[in-house]
């Protein structure tokens, strides 16, 4: 029976697949984490989700990300906090809070902070929230300020399709 219990506990160590719902450690994004972000998911529809725990409005669009990657398991989401490194715990709550832990997580590691917005968008100023809406050809529409939920379920299906719905 401790053999049991000890295989439990280090599951998460030896298969690091099999804790799906467990929060991801947060990525410090710096100079070339924008081009890793686009490798990553090449040929394939993500959202890109700028955001700070200072932003009220952020945490809107954090609920209705929440609520339809869970809708829509296939959706992938990418979190890129402006926030610093140190807020690491606060972060994962707010992550949490929102059941967003299966998204991707950064957080700006850089003090040059302008450097790090132009690399995601030369156009963008550093409003927030502000999100990105990636086609699987890699072409980004922008959107600065919230988004709502029936526009990006309409993206979803058109993007991800039915396929990506999962059951509630």
């Amino acid at each position: 029976m401790r053999w049991l219990a000890a295989a439990l506990l280090l599951c998460p160590v030896l298969c690091p697949g099999a804790a799906g719902a467990a929060a991801q450690q947060t990525q410090p994004y710096v100079r070339g984490s924008q081009q890793a972000i686009l490798a990553a998911h090449r040929d394939q529809p993500f959202i890109l989700a700028l955001w700070s725990l200072d932003c009220t409005h952020c945490r809107d669009d954090l609920e209705i990300l929440g609520s339809l990657q869970a809708k829509y398991p296939a959706l992938k989401v990418v979190l890129v906090s402006t926030d610093t490194p140190d807020r690491e715990a606060e972060l994962q709550s707010v992550i949490g809070r929102y059941a967003l832990q299966r998204s991707e997580s950064w957080v700006f590691a850089d003090d040059y902070t302008e450097r790090l917005r132009h690399q995601v968008d030369p156009g963008w100023y550093g409003e927030l929230p502000r999100t990105y809406f990636f086609a699987a050809d890699g072409m980004a529409t922008a959107q600065s300020g919230k988004i709502g939920f029936d526009a990006t379920e309409r993206w979803i299906n058109l993007h991800v399709g039915a396929a990506g719905k999962g059951r509630r």
